[in-house]
């Protein structure tokens, strides 16, 4: 080996070394204020009762890591050379992910926040429409995040940039084209934002839709999902609620209203019965003294139909409502009248 190569090796172990020894002190430090930052903001955080400040501090706990050892290494670079050299090299991939992951965590952590709090309202509709409103915004701005890091990650590589340079020269046709690749997301997108601005459905809805009846669970960018009495997931398309017919049952109050259709033999009086129903109904703590009534529904030649028309607070309290009505009336007419049970 010759004296000249072996001095440039030993010359480039050195800038090596020295390299390596600033950007440890670098990261050292940048752990160490990370550290510090964390230490401070949690013992603040314990002093508040609110349990989404933890949320938030816990969400940025790993980006903002990174991010400030990123910081570290570029401010090292300066000073270093060869660190510069090296750091260049990996900062222009690094550096947007980096600040895409710190944006989409205070987004995620914010619509934590939010929504934590959104439940401590006493009044259940606002508290359902808040819900439904940092759902869709906080994923419509996840996903505005992304897209932006994830292009300027490939902004970073050459080969990608002259292909961005080169359609750019085409722009009319690599318009049409972006548009009519990308219209099936767009219209979920603006689907997801109309919304969350005019509330066709909100966060635990009940709803009806393609003769299904169920709560809506979550509400994505480009689907619905909505849980059925029976625990089934219907996974229905964002646009549906806006180009097709759906009943929401509880878009203006958290009250539902139902009812019991009951046969009995004609030739009996009514008034018992609707004195009992009555007092029957009133205890029962499922039943919200919204509405309470029995009705004549129907006479044929064979008897007539009562209909107990009953209201609750959710879909829950009125199932159970209605089978316990329909069980006491029975029981009432097997005690009071035999003969107007059809047999």
């Amino acid at each position: 080996m010759s004296p000249i190569f072996g001095g440039d090796l030993h010359l480039l172990a050195q800038e090596a070394t020295g390299a390596a020894i600033v950007a440890g002190i670098a990261v050292a430090i940048a752990l160490a204020l990370h550290f510090l930052i964390f230490a401070i903001a949690g013992r603040i955080t314990r002093l508040s009762q609110m349990k989404s400040d933890e949320l938030v501090l816990e969400r940025l706990r790993q980006p903002l890591r990174w991010s400030l050892m990123a910081v570290g290494l570029s401010i090292a670079a300066e000073a270093q050379p060869t660190l510069a050299h090296l750091w260049d090299s990996v900062a222009r991939f690094v550096v947007p992910a980096l600040l895409g992951w710190v944006a989409f965590s205070l987004i995620k952590a914010f619509a934590l926040a939010m929504d934590s709090r959104a439940e401590l309202s006493a009044d259940d509709q606002t508290a359902r429409s808040r819900r439904t409103r940092i759902a869709i915004f906080s994923r419509t701005a996840g996903f505005v995040i992304v897209f932006v890091t994830v292009a300027l990650m490939l902004l970073g590589i050459p080969g990608v940039r002259n292909v961005g340079v080169t359609l750019m020269a085409s722009a009319g046709l690599a318009g049409l084209t972006v548009g009519a690749a990308a219209q099936p997301a767009l219209k979920s997108l603006i689907a997801g934002m109309q919304m969350a601005l005019t509330e066709p459905i909100r966060i635990g809805d009940l709803v009806v839709v393609e003769h299904e009846t169920g709560r809506v669970e979550d509400i994505r960018l480009t689907y619905v999902v909505i849980r059925t009495a029976d625990e089934r997931r219907l996974i229905v398309p964002t646009s549906k609620f806006l180009d097709t017919s759906f009943q929401n049952w509880t878009r203006v109050s958290g009250g539902l209203t139902g009812s019991v259709v009951l046969p009995i033999a004609s030739g009996h009086a009514i008034a018992p019965m609707r004195e009992a129903f009555l007092a029957a109904l009133a205890q029962r703590p499922q039943w919200d003294r919204r509405t309470g009534e029995l009705q004549v529904a129907d006479v044929t030649i064979d008897g007539v139909q009562l209909k107990l028309v009953v209201s609750a607070k959710n879909a829950g309290d009125l199932a159970r409502l209605r089978l316990d009505m329909r069980e006491a009336m029975i029981e009432w007419l097997r005690e009071n009248m035999p003969e107007a049970l059809k047999g």
